[in-house]
């Protein structure tokens, strides 16, 4: 559809009720919940759909609110609780914050919200500082077999996927994976500053967040967690370690509870228009992204799978 005719079918939804706003689509203020601190690849994605949205000509600005912690549960429990049947707010979430919900158990169900769609995914590097003793992953997974506590993985929250990989990796070289010390933090610049100040012996996030740091020398990527070498990076894979772990982080957008299906559908429209727009394709690029648009009962679907799948691979990793 050209965007002009999708311009005017939002326009059309809006005179019939079915996506309530004043004046025309393009006058759409929406409310981004980026269920993080500032800093992280859910801030990142969050603020880079807002730019898309706006240079698609479908939102006239785009607000955000930042709120991090527990993998994403914070965020969420304000985003279902004072969001309700509100047609335009958006969540960012994504693999990290089912991880949570698994580990955390929240009061506040991701179920409560409305599924709009998958984005995009990432796979996760692992680094070290630079003035590290470490030099390798063999050398943190030595130290690992030695003293287990002794090797601090630094990363996003409790259950994030780079946890389940720190995890995953214990339990493939041997270790009791249950015994990892591992160090969550709120948002992705609290963690590069435990990095870089040598707070925590590894750190893991996506490539996007390090690949400054690791361009500047500050950080040595180690290992990452995807099924081939990343563009661009030059860091063996676990697999080709001998480590049998391979593992990726998607991120997508939820809808406010109560709203209607034709609000939803418009939402969605809206969204996916979003990922057509110069702005989204120069975000992809910069930050490595791999597109994984998804949307509509596909969407829902693959969540209910990625529950099921994330909960099986930590129940077997000691995490859960």
């Amino acid at each position: 559809m050209r965007r002009d005719a999708f311009l005017k079918s939002l326009a059309a939804m809006a005179a019939a009720g079915a996506l309530p706003m004043s004046g025309h689509a393009a006058g759409v203020a929406l409310k981004m919940m980026v269920p993080a601190n500032p800093g992280g690849g859910w801030d990142s994605t969050g603020r880079a759909l807002g730019k898309a949205l706006q240079d698609a000509g479908v939102a006239s600005s785009v607000s955000y609110d930042n709120k991090g912690g527990a993998a994403g549960a914070l965020g969420l429990a304000q985003f279902v609780n004072a969001s309700k049947g509100d047609p335009h707010a958006l969540m960012v979430m994504g693999a990290v914050m089912l991880g949570g919900i698994i580990t955390g158990k929240p009061p506040v169900d991701l179920s409560q919200a409305t599924p709009i769609a998958r984005l995009i995914s990432e796979y996760n590097v692992f680094v070290l500082p630079a003035n590290s003793p470490f030099k390798t992953m063999k050398d943190v997974v030595d130290a690992m077999k030695k003293d287990v506590g002794s090797v601090k993985w630094g990363g996003g929250s409790r259950g994030a996927t780079e946890h389940i990989a720190a995890a995953m990796i214990a339990r493939e070289v041997g270790v009791d994976a249950a015994k990892i010390n591992y160090v969550p933090f709120r948002g992705g610049g609290e963690a590069v500053a435990a990095i870089l100040g040598g707070n925590v012996s590894v750190g893991g996030s996506g490539y996007s967040e390090f690949q400054p740091y690791i361009a500047s020398g500050k950080m040595l990527p180690i290992a990452v967690t995807s099924p081939a070498r990343l563009p661009g990076l030059n860091a063996p894979t676990l697999k080709e370690l001998g480590i049998n772990v391979e593992i990726g982080n998607w991120r997508g957008v939820y809808g406010a509870p109560g709203i209607t299906p034709d609000q939803r559908k418009a939402l969605t429209s809206m969204v996916l228009a979003a990922t057509k727009a110069p702005a989204w394709a120069e975000a992809i690029q910069k930050n490595g992204w791999t597109p994984a648009l998804l949307s509509g009962p596909a969407f829902d679907e693959f969540v209910d799978r990625e529950f099921a799948s994330l909960r099986a691979i930590m129940a077997k990793s000691g995490m859960v």
